[in-house]
């Protein structure tokens, strides 16, 4: 019997992004939806007619008989959201950030341990095929030790809206809990980890504003995280006058660059242009990736049908985000100075039986 699944949200990433890759699952039923915009039934009712539409996410959980919400409004609302659906028995699968303080995770990856639901966040760049290429040759020992890593995404202004700060939630700090660390600095840190398979033991980050005075926020972040044996920066920016993102790793037989849709390899000592993988589509292109979420609707329909056991490396991720984009945050009201990290602790419900490290 395939999962019955709603939609908290229906905007943009919603119905471009996340709605294609559930249409495409037999195992999956989206059967409702809610949005504080009413006129948004019309467009979901144009790509799924029989859906039920409620006035709002309250109204939706108590009506409906589901499996789970995916949950695509603004990170603000993210906490409170997640929380009524678990409390409702519901697994969860919620966009970035999960939510946009480490202190709103802790209770929330507790609740989701007593009912025995799946609490999962979208990390859907790590299905991005330039990133999933990367990551294979690293694997494969391909530049051997990973020392240095470097991450750049550039923007121009963020998505959506035009940047008008009257009709973007990106540029109002309650709703979007942040500038561009929280709009892309979620998918960095995730990506990064990733590749280096490590916790960084320090971070130190400055959040500026360039261009975009207008704006409450910040519109420029560098973050730098270091390492037992390595170490990493993350550029982020909303005021650069190109739509492009890059990233090179540097190791100890070579070095891995990403093109924004391909893959260079480079070993030690050579004097070619490299190996080159072609990867599209590109990092920048768009900002829903419909073509990537099939990636995540597959992990996370595989944690909510399988062993409970196999779950919480997703939770694990998201809960290092959380706390590096509060460090980073600190650390830039400090000055840029360097904060540690503090060791992950268990969840309450599973400490006693070995389960998910969170950051506190």
């Amino acid at each position: 019997m395939a999962l019955r699944g709603a939609l908290i949200g229906v905007g943009g990433v919603a119905l471009h992004g996340h709605l294609p890759g559930w249409l495409e699952r037999r195992d999956v039923e989206i059967v409702a939806g809610t949005d504080v915009a009413p006129a948004r039934e019309e467009a979901l009712r144009r790509r799924l007619p029989g859906a039920r539409w409620y006035p709002d996410a309250g109204t939706l959980l108590e009506g409906e008989a589901l499996d789970f919400v995916d949950i695509c409004t603004p990170p603000g609302t993210h906490a409170g959201l997640v929380r009524a659906a678990l409390r409702r028995g519901r697994h969860v699968l919620c966009e970035k950030p999960l939510v946009c303080r480490p202190e709103e995770l802790r209770p929330l990856a507790d609740l989701a341990a007593r009912t025995g639901r799946v609490l999962h966040t979208v990390h859907n760049w790590q299905h991005a095929p330039v990133i999933r290429k990367a990551g294979e040759l690293l694997r494969q020992g391909a530049i051997g030790e990973v020392r240095a890593c470097r991450w750049e995404t550039l923007r121009t202004k963020p998505a959506g809206g035009g940047g008008d700060a009257a009709g973007n939630w990106r540029v109002d700090p309650e709703l979007a809990g942040g500038g561009i660390l929280m709009d892309h600095g979620w998918h960095a840190l995730y990506v990064v980890h990733g590749w280096l398979g490590r916790r960084p033991r320090r971070i130190a980050a400055r959040l500026e504003t360039r261009r975009h005075v207008r704006w409450p926020l910040e519109d420029t972040a560098t973050v730098r995280l270091e390492y037992a044996a390595a170490e990493a920066e993350i550029f982020l920016t909303w005021a650069a006058d190109e739509r492009r993102n890059g990233a090179s790793l540097e190791g100890s037989r070579g070095t891995l660059r990403i093109e924004d849709d391909a893959v260079v390899l480079t070993p030690s000592g050579s004097r070619g242009p490299g190996e080159r993988w072609a990867c599209p589509p590109p990092l920048s292109g768009g900002s829903y990736h419909p073509d990537w979420f099939a990636g995540v609707a597959a992990v996370f329909v595989a944690e909510v049908t399988g062993s409970p056991a196999d779950r919480g490396t997703n939770l694990e991720a998201a809960s290092l985000c959380a706390t590096l984009m509060a460090l980073a945050q600190a650390s830039s009201r400090q000055g840029g100075s360097w904060l540690p990290i503090p060791a992950p602790m268990a969840p309450e419900a599973s400490r006693a039986r070995g389960g998910v490290g969170l950051s506190p």
